[in-house]
Order: structure tokens, then sequence, then C-alpha cells
């Protein structure tokens, strides 16, 4: 045998050996048999390790980093901001200070606002809550809309009451709803003065430059009171030569020919028929305060436990409105409320207003609507954008279709109740501000008398009138309560307090 073989005996030898060891006493250079291609590869080792000291040298950098800038805000702090220790203490002085202001009594010009008027929910639409109005009966209330939160009460009224009720506004005599002409334009153009060009700025409401026929009309129907339609419109054009290219847009040259009101004044001259007007209707006012009848004092005391109102702003509200509709009759779609701006009052508080100015507007919160005879055949209360996705005052008009106009459009509004003997609907005209007060105008709020076909149609009409501005509603109520200067301390707004109910109503 050779030295070679022997060799390679012995290492065959050796080999099977080891491999009959268990793994823990095998040789550790054996234990670790690595190919260039695996994972324990000399070099990933060497990659990997590079990565995790520049990954841990990025930390080190970013503490320096954050301690040396930290140590710079405690150094030299701004004369703006706060030094560190008064930031800690700054919460706890603002909480001291909010708990002082809270024991401080008003001031005579301001009111504490502590009151949060209740809102119903609607849910959804078509879903029915019971309420407790009168003792020992259950009424359900079924909400019609979202926008605006609309809501449904059958068997609001009985028969009797209903009967009552057009028995005493009959006994008082009903008055037309509009007159011909409107009162106090010409004042109220004399005060404001405006130029033509500012009048036309103000008119055209999508600002191009020219005048179309609904933005026109929504100015003439407010102002002159005249339910001019697209076909009037283009008469009284063509009668004035005010459309010189006629193509239907007045341009500011064409604006600056016509006067202030040469609308009213043509149509004065050619007559103006009643069926012409925003509104053709009889109406009267009956008070529910003390000393009125029973059933009046009734029905304002359900509607207190409707709305869940205090009952004082329920008191120092409107009358109860009775409308009767003849046949012919009508009320083409509009707000019951007009939007406030800080240079309008509202018409119940501008008693309490500090400053005068020329714009007004009836601030009714809500308004619940009561109908006095069940009618067929239409006539219903119309809203035409209930539920809309959006509102645009401009696409109300388009293409000679007027979803306005309750004469001819009423079919194409959204939503239409019909009129039911003793059924009350009531609705916001004012979304809430978000801290239990009266917020901004729910466009959504529209609404109109359908034209009456046949016989008659009676309504009532209650408003709950409340003033955007909490200080000046506040105001308002201490001069209505009647009470002595002396005797006003620390309790602000009392809204839910038995204050004297007033006589200061406006017909609005």
């Amino acid at each position: 045998m050779t030295d070679d073989q022997e060799t390679s005996d012995s290492e065959d030898t050796a080999a099977s050996g080891s491999a009959t060891l268990p793994p823990h006493l095998r040789p550790q250079s054996e234990r670790l048999q690595c190919h260039k291609s695996s994972v324990c590869s000399r070099s990933y080792f060497v990659v990997v390790m590079v990565f995790f000291h520049v990954y841990i040298i990025n930390v080190i950098a970013l503490l320096f980093y954050v301690h040396y800038i930290s140590g710079q805000d405690d150094a030299s702090p701004s004369r703006d901001a706060p030094s560190s220790d008064h930031r800690h203490q700054q919460p706890q002085q603002q909480q001291q200070q909010q708990r002082t202001e809270s024991r401080r009594p008003p001031s005579k010009a301001e009111f504490l606002r502590d009151v949060s008027l209740t809102r119903i929910e609607g849910i959804r639409v078509g879903h029915v809550q019971t309420v407790s109005l009168v003792p020992g009966k259950v009424h359900e209330m079924r909400t019609l809309s979202l926008k605006p939160l609309l809501f449904e009460i059958p068997g609001f009224l009985s028969d009797d009451e209903c009967r009552v009720v057009m028995q005493l506004a009959q006994l008082k005599g009903l008055m037309e709803s509009q007159l011909m002409v409107q009162d106090g334009q010409e004042e109220l153009d004399k005060e404001l003065n405006l130029s033509p060009e500012e009048i036309f700025n103000l008119l055209d409401i999508n600002q191009d430059g020219q005048l179309q026929l609904r933005e026109i009309l929504t100015h003439s129907r407010v102002r002159d009171g005249i339910w001019l339609t697209p076909e009037n419109l283009r008469e009284i054009y063509a009668g004035l030569k005010a459309d010189k290219d006629g193509n239907g847009l007045l341009s500011l040259e064409e604006f600056r020919l016509l006067s202030n009101d040469a609308f009213q004044r043509f149509l004065l001259q050619r007559g103006v028929k009643r069926s012409q007007l925003v509104r053709n209707s009889r109406h009267t006012w009956l008070y529910q305060g003390r000393g009125a009848h029973q059933v009046l004092q009734d029905i304002k005391t359900r509607v207190t436990r409707l709305t869940r109102l205090p009952s004082t702003l329920v008191d120092l509200s409107e009358p109860l409105q009775v409308v009767r509709y003849e046949e012919g009759g009508h009320y083409h779609a509009h707000h019951d409320s007009g939007p406030v701006y800080p240079e309008t009052a509202c018409t119940h508080t501008r008693l309490a207003a500090n400053t005068s100015t020329p714009f007004e507007t009836s601030c009714r919160y809500i308004t619940v609507l009561f109908y006095l005879n069940s009618v067929e055949g239409g006539r219903e209360t119309a809203f035409p954008v209930a539920d809309n996705r959006t509102y645009d005052e401009v696409s109300l008009i388009q293409n000679d279709v007027d979803l306005l106009d309750t004469r001819r459009n009423c079919d194409k509004s959204n939503l239409r109740v019909k009129p039911t003997k003793g059924t009350a609907v009531f609705w916001y005209n004012y979304l809430s501000d978000g801290r239990g007060w009266v917020g901004e105008q729910d466009e959504y709020a529209l609404h109109g008398g359908c034209v009456v076909t046949h016989g008659t149609k009676w309504v009532a009409n209650k408003w709950i009138n409340i003033d955007p501005d909490y200080q000046r509603q506040a105001r308002y109520q201490r001069l209505v309560s009647r009470q002595p200067e002396e005797e006003e301390d620390d309790e602000g707004l009392a809204l839910n307090s038995d204050l004297q109910s007033s006589d200061i109503h406006q017909d609005l």
C-alpha cells in the first residue's frame, strides 16, 4: 500500500467519523460550512454593517440637532413667544381667567350667551315621531324634507278650533295682503342715492356685464310687487324701446336710459291685474296675548310645546295671521324671512338696534302653517327646491320655466303639501349657527301657495321671531319686559322667565 493510499484512507476514515459525531461535538470549522453564494458571505456582512453604522450615525446627528435647537430656544426666547415655563403655566391661567369671567356679571351693554335653542331632528324623510301637545293625546309628526327641515302634524287643530279662528278673522275684518304699489320705495331710493352703475352691478348677479331677463324679473318682483313674466318683460322692453339691439339683454348703456321706476310706471299706465301681483289674498292678525280668545291662547301654548322653544320667545313673536285665498288667489314662491347682514336690522327688534339702517327684514326663525279647511283639486303649499342637492337662484328661471311662478309651474315643485283641515306644517327658515343660536338663512325654505282654481282656501301662520344677533335680541327683550333699570343685575337674557307679554307687534 502506498503512502497516498494511506493518506486517502485516513482522510476517509476521519470524514466518516466526523459524520457520525453529533453536531455540537463537531469542529467549528465543520459546522460553518458556508458557500460563496450564501447569506453568510463576507461581502454581504460588510454591506449590512455599513448600513447599520450609517443609521446609528444619522440617529446621533439628529439627537444633537434637536438638542442644539432646543438649547437655542431656551437661551434666547423671542419677545412674542412665551417661555417654556410660561407655556406650561398658560393653560392654567386661561382656565382661571375663564372661571373668573364666568363669575363676572355682564355689563349693561352685553349679555351672557347661556341659552341654546332646541332644534328638532328630522332623521330622514318619512320618519315619524310622536309629540305630546295636549294632555291625554299624542300627535304624530312626520318629516317631509331635510332641506328645509320640514314637518307635518295631522290633527293639530280640531274642527271647532278651525271654525273659531275663521269666524274671529271675519269678525275683525280682512284686508288686502298686497297693495298695487309698494310703499316706501321712493324714500329708500333717495336715501341710498345709488348711481345707475351701482344699481346695474347690484342687479347683475353673474357679473357678466349684461342684465338677463331673470335678473330683471327678480328685481322688479321684490321692488314693485308686480309678478312679471318673461313675456311681460319683452313687451315692456318693446314699449320703452329699451332693448335697442333686440337680443333680450340690457347693457349698461341701455340701462342708463331707464329711470328707476320706468317699469312700474309703464305697467300702471297699462293697468295691473290682481293676478299679476306677487300675492293675491286677504288677511288679518289675531292677538294671542292676555285677554285673547281661549282658542288663540291654546294654539300659542301648543306651538310652544311643538317647537320646544322658551315661551317668552313665542309670546314676543308676531300675532297669528289668518289668510283667505279666493278663487284665483295665489302667493308666488318666496322666503318668509330674509338674510341678515351686518347692515340689516330685524323688524321686530329695531327698537333695540343701536344704529339706524334702511334695510330691515322679518327675522322669522320658524314658520308654523295651519290649514283651516280642506281643499281639493290643487291649492297646495309648494316647496320648489326642497331637498335639492344645490341651490342656485339664477337657475330658478330657465328657458322661460319659472319655478317661482305658482300659477303656472306649481306641478314642477319638488314637494307639494295638500291642505287638510286641522293639519299643521312647520319648518325652520334659518340654519343653526352651531352654537345653539340662529345661523344663516336656509335658502331651501323657498315656498309658495299654488293658485286656487275653485272655492276658498283658509290658512293661518304663526311665526317665531328671533334675531340672529343675540345681543340685539337680549336688548329687545329687556325693553319689552318693562323692568326697571336698577333691577337688571346679572340675569342676562332670561328666556325661560315669565316676562310680561308685549303687544308690540308689526304687520309684516
